[in-house]
């Protein structure tokens, strides 16, 4: 590990409080020749460390980090490779990209910005730097069903805003996030084919400090910070993400698709109301019956007559 490395380490955990110089440099076992060495390093990866008469401390929010994220990770397939990056096009982008190499299945790509970020049917999603988490998940994958890993992949992030945030989530078909009435968090999966493997991937954006403005849509949104006292920071959150991603798509690789279903309904409170659905460019609207993972929101129509309405194609109303 780098001198930066433990630097980073022992002024994360500190929590933004001071940490004198001597005793940064003794649990780093550096000098202060090299403590203020590594400072600068840290400062050119984005982590801005203050410094006073008081010691050293990393300023709030950290910049996420990968050596942050991973550490007590213990994940089977997501988040076996972090990447963190100050600014990309777009974090589906970037892991469509690493794609071209085997060994970047269960890729995880964070970014501060997006230049190009993208929701579902083409939103854009705009943040600014340290505000929100904006992360990609990687999946190589021939036959993992895509309408389940949509479903599951808003179940996965309701779980890690619920965990690290202490607030309860609800799900909106098919994986939007709410608090209340107002979206917290949007999933965008996306599939390609890449050296003729197909390739999922999961876009992720959490408001979590972020003072957002309602969509394009005009559905209002809300952010992490305005339900809590103690806003947990981003990297936890980030760590609580993949851990509970993996979670489920290990549920999906080994066929236990109904155990999706209840912890799914236990965050919905759609069934037997009266909603209405765009599916492929056609409105359904009817009663709400249950849903299915791989073939989607059952929905009962007024002619009587009941349709499955699939993850992929399909959003409700505004």
């Amino acid at each position: 590990m780098t001198d930066a490395a433990r630097v980073l380490e022992v002024l994360y955990d500190s929590d933004h409080v001071f940490c004198s110089l001597p005793d940064l440099c003794s649990r780093c076992g550096v000098s202060r020749k090299r403590l203020m060495a590594a400072i600068e390093v840290l400062g050119h990866e984005g982590q801005l460390v203050e410094l006073s008469p008081h010691g050293a401390r990393l300023k709030a929010p950290a910049a996420l980090n990968a050596q942050l994220i991973e550490r007590g990770l213990k994940n089977r397939r997501v988040g076996g490779s972090v990447l963190c990056f100050s600014q990309v096009g777009s974090t589906n982008d970037v892991a469509f990209d690493a794609a071209q190499r085997a060994e970047c299945d269960g890729l995880a790509v964070f970014a501060e910005r997006q230049t190009s970020g993208r929701g579902r049917f083409g939103r854009q999603w705009v943040s600014e730097p340290g505000a929100n988490l904006l992360a990609s998940v990687l999946l190589i994958d021939e036959s993992i069903p895509h309408d389940a890993v949509t479903i599951a992949s808003g179940l996965a992030v309701a779980e890690a805003v619920e965990n690290s945030a202490g607030v309860h989530c609800r799900l909106k078909w098919p994986n939007d996030v709410l608090i209340g009435d107002a979206k917290v968090a949007g999933v965008l999966v996306e599939t390609r084919k890449v050296n003729r493997r197909r390739c999922l991937v999961i876009g992720i954006g959490i408001n979590v400090n972020a003072s957002p403005q309602a969509d394009s849509l005009r559905r209002p949104a809300t952010s992490i910070a305005q339900h809590v006292e103690h806003v947990p920071r981003r990297i936890e959150i980030a760590r609580e993400l993949l851990s509970r991603l993996d979670h489920w798509v290990g549920v999906i690789e080994a066929g236990r698709l109904d155990d999706i279903h209840g912890p799914w309904l236990d965050h919905c409170d759609m069934i037997n109301s009266r909603v209405g659905i765009t599916c492929s460019g056609r409105q359904y609207v009817g009663r709400v019956l249950d849903i299915d993972p791989t073939r989607g929101l059952c929905l009962s129509l007024d002619s009587g007559q009941n349709v499955f309405l699939p993850a992929s194609f399909s959003t409700m109303d505004a």
